[in-house]
């Protein structure tokens, strides 16, 4: 059967960037109080074991899709690591095509041009920041929490207020709008992840107990969330729409503790979590999840088995009675039986990979996740882990694996590996199968590339964000982007970081190579009306002062005769 319109849930989807497990007054943290967030759980259920990725866009990936993010072209967070494929099937595309309206309000960070923007990925209505973070190299330059330049539908607009407050009142009049049709709202606030930027009466509380501006200023972000959160559940009660709203609320994944042996907040709580974000320890990938839909799940229930951020696709269309799509590997499994106490549990392994670089390499920084046993590959700075190591470090790799009864020892302490050679063996091997069946489907797609000249997007604005190439991993000061160009007639302007000699600047691309003299400590290079062929390639631009080349800051490529 069909639900109807009427009879079909809204789904209300609310992510948070870098909230930790311990970032909830209910986890023991001895500092914040978050009530609305809690209150999800107290209406429905919290799952107590719940795992994401350890990074923000393969989380993101796997959301949207109910797929293994490196399925889907996504292994990191910057360069060409994060642009999914535009041939995924998302979740605001198939509620879309069964009448959903659909909006997204927030961070997307799955690739800032055509064909990967949240408008060609089945979401009708966007107001979004540009690559992982207000204020990173996608743009635009010196941009803040506080009174950002946002993307509303793919463009550039100027808005008054702080981050978190415009995407949360973008969302709500999204909710209020009166028609016959129900809606998915993804809510994804870039909060609490860096910079720390809250307004000071959200911070100031935090400060007068005495806490570390760090993380004063983390816990007002958050604090701000949780108020947010309550003024939509709020607004759910006011139309009348709660009962039949299907709300979920995680984060991406563990918070910034630390990520070398030198970086460390002071005194952050992490309810005895071993790890940080980029870590799969479960600091990393361990994550707040909680769910409410009046009409059909228990209340105030709290669920231990595991689930995973790849079974949220599959487990909203089973809600919705929507089947997936045909001839498309989802890896996740519906939660909604487990939800409705109509199954016990979730026998499937979790597999976590943190990656550097567009290159995945089979053995480093793994983690391998069941209900009882947890393999994990350790690296304490997976960050450098950008190059295919020697078979003599490899071979070092697998004879440290640490193996950890996590029921009984969830801060991952007392490594079992020599006691139970046999768990490690079975898997390690399941992780092998796993990572030969997603890279194999990731490599057979290639990355995708960036459209040029199309009428979807006549004006491309390249970033250091996008780019990708050898030099790129190392100081990222030059690199080059995937491109799939329409013939035509473009302009395209340089901007030059700061401080230049002076030089020679160079745009290269298929046979065209055209160069222009730059003076000292200019900004703008012009190269007008150029002829581009049609094809794939790799576009090239750069600043030679001596010999070695930089990349501009952003390039922007206008076609004139559409």
């Amino acid at each position: 059967m069909v639900l109807s319109a009427q009879d079909q849930p809204n789904v209300l989807i609310m992510m948070t960037d870098d909230q930790g497990y311990g970032d909830l007054g209910s986890h023991g943290n001895p500092y914040l109080k978050t009530p609305n967030i809690e209150a999800i759980g107290a209406q429905g259920i919290e799952m107590t074991h719940f795992f994401t990725y350890p990074n923000c866009s393969p989380t993101r990936a796997g959301l949207l899709t109910g797929r293994y993010p490196y399925r889907t072209g996504v292994v990191g967070v910057t360069q060409v690591d994060h642009l999914m494929n535009a041939s995924e099937v998302t979740i605001a595309e198939i509620l879309g095509n069964h009448g959903y309206r659909t909006g997204i309000f927030g961070k997307w960070h799955l690739g800032d041009n055509y064909p990967m923007r949240p408008t060609d990925q089945g979401f009708q209505e966007a107001l979004v920041h540009k690559g992982g973070g207000i204020g990173q190299a996608a743009g635009p330059a010196g941009n803040s929490y506080f009174d950002p330049i946002l993307e509303h539908n793919n463009t550039a607009k100027k808005y008054q207020g702080y981050c978190d407050d415009i995407f949360t009142d973008a969302a709500i009049d999204f909710i209020s709008k009166k028609d016959d049709k129900p809606f998915l709202v993804y809510l994804a606030t870039n909060l609490p992840h860096f910079p720390l930027q809250v307004p000071d009466k959200m911070a100031d509380p935090y400060r007068k107990m005495g806490l570390h501006e760090d993380n004063a200023l983390t816990y007002g972000m958050v604090a701000n969330i949780d108020a947010n959160v309550g003024r939509v559940l709020d607004k759910l009660k006011e139309l009348g729409v709660e009962d039949n709203t299907l709300v979920i609320f995680l984060s991406d994944n563990g918070p910034r503790q630390r990520r070398t042996k030198n970086d460390k907040y002071p005194d952050r709580w992490v309810a005895n979590l071993r790890g940080t974000k980029t870590s799969v320890y479960e600091c990393g990938i361990r994550v707040p999840f909680f769910v409410q839909w009046p009409a059909q799940l228990p209340k105030g229930k709290k669920i231990s088995v595991m689930g995973a951020v790849i079974d949220l696709l599959p487990t909203i269309l089973d809600a919705c009675e929507i089947a997936p799509p045909e001839n498309i590997t989802l890896d996740g499994q519906s939660l909604l039986p487990l939800w409705q106490g109509k199954s016990t549990g979730n026998s499937a392994a979790f597999i976590t990979q943190m990656q550097v670089g567009p290159t995945p390499f089979k053995y480093m920084h793994f983690a391998v996740r069941t209900q009882k046993y947890k393999l994990i590959s350790p690296h304490d700075d997976p960050h450098h882990l950008v190059y295919q190591p020697a078979d003599e470090e490899l071979k070092e790799t697998l004879s440290r694996l640490e193996l950890y009864d996590v029921e009984k020892d969830p801060s991952e302490r007392i490594d079992l590996a020599d006691k139970y050679p046999e768990v490690v063996d079975s898997l390690l091997a399941k992780y092998e199968d796993w990572f030969d069946d997603v890279t194999f489907e990731r490599d057979s797609k290639g990355i995708q590339r960036i459209y040029l000249g199309t009428p979807f997007q006549p004006l491309v604005v390249l970033s250091r964000f996008d780019w990708g190439g050898p030099r790129v991993i190392s100081k990222n000061q030059l690199g080059y982007w995937r491109v799939n160009t329409e013939p035509g007639l473009y302009d395209i302007a340089f901007d030059l970081p700061g401080g230049s000699e002076g030089g020679m600047a160079h745009m290269k691309y298929l046979g065209v190579h055209l160069t222009q003299p730059v003076s000292k400590d200019q900004k703008k290079v012009l190269f007008n009306r150029v002829n581009l062929p049609g094809g794939v390639g790799n576009f090239q631009a750069y600043l030679k002062e001596d010999r070695l080349a930089t990349g501009p800051v952003f390039v922007e490529v206008r076609r004139l005769d559409l």
